[in-house]
């Protein structure tokens, strides 16, 4: 697993480095980098005056804590976003469908957790489409949310997901939770986090240590703060949107957000 996420962490931290500057390109709502041309994903959203937040969760090794995540998350009304990879769907269908069965949003996070920005567009295509029909399968539902592993990714990834009708999203409010700190490391990074925020997306994973004894003091102190957790599903705008330098959303003037297309895999 820290092996997994720190070789994401390192190329994630590369292509910030060269994704500074963004534009949006005409007709398209998808941020892009001035230097490279480099399209990216959603990373954080502009709810205006509402303080309404996202967690989230990777599934990509084990079960053993997501009957305690689901508990304490039906214990606190919160629904959040899990992020499952194919071989994990395939490992824990029951989890999956109690997931499900208890109003989270259900994603996509590959089949094998490859690095997708080594991939073809076809390959990105197949890498997306084997969990998008196992999930469907198992639960019924046509998920539209894609996290691609280690979060890296290229305009080809970007491009594949979105003419699949999915959204590639990233996070802006990294737990840490990986790096196995422990329980209070946890809960400071995130409650104290520089870029929390309305808006804010926390990445979490079902498979770290101290993830399920943090979860409960998080949700509790983000509460305390003012802020409302909402599904991704329910953050992200879906259309009718531009994009700040911070990769963030925001609803274009006289617009309202709509509903997700369906997926077209």
């Amino acid at each position: 697993m820290k092996l997994f996420v720190k070789t994401g962490a390192v190329v994630m931290s590369f292509m910030l480095l060269f994704g500074i500057l963004f534009r949006l390109n005409d007709g398209e709502t998808i941020l892009t980098s001035q230097s490279s041309g480099r399209k990216l994903p959603i990373y954080c959203v502009d709810r205006g005056d509402e303080k309404k937040i996202a967690l989230s969760f990777d599934a990509a090794w084990g079960n053993e804590d997501t009957k305690n995540i689901l508990d304490i998350l039906a214990k606190h009304n919160v629904k959040v976003t899990f992020f499952m990879t194919g071989g994990w769907v395939s490992n824990f269908p029951d989890d999956v469908k109690a997931i499900a069965a208890a109003g989270h949003d259900l994603g996509n996070h590959s089949e094998s957790h490859k690095q997708m920005s080594q991939l073809s567009a076809a390959q990105c295509e197949e890498e997306i489409r084997i969990v998008h029909d196992k999930v469907k399968e198992l639960t019924g539902v046509e998920m539209n949310l894609f996290r691609p592993p280690y979060g890296d990714y290229n305009n080809t990834v970007v491009e594949t997901t979105n003419a699949m009708g999915y959204h590639c999203v990233q996070w802006d409010v990294d737990s840490l939770d990986w790096k196995d700190y422990g329980t209070d490391s946890i809960i400071n990074t995130v409650c104290n986090h520089k870029h929390l925020g309305p808006g804010s997306i926390i990445l979490c994973h079902n498979g770290a240590k101290y993830t399920p004894a943090a979860l409960d003091s998080i949700i509790t102190n983000l509460k305390q703060q003012g802020y409302e957790f909402v599904p991704i599903s329910e953050l992200i705008y879906k259309e009718n949107y531009e994009m700040d330098v911070e990769g963030r959303q925001h609803l274009k003037s006289g617009d309202e957000s709509t509903a997700a297309p369906a997926p077209s895999v």
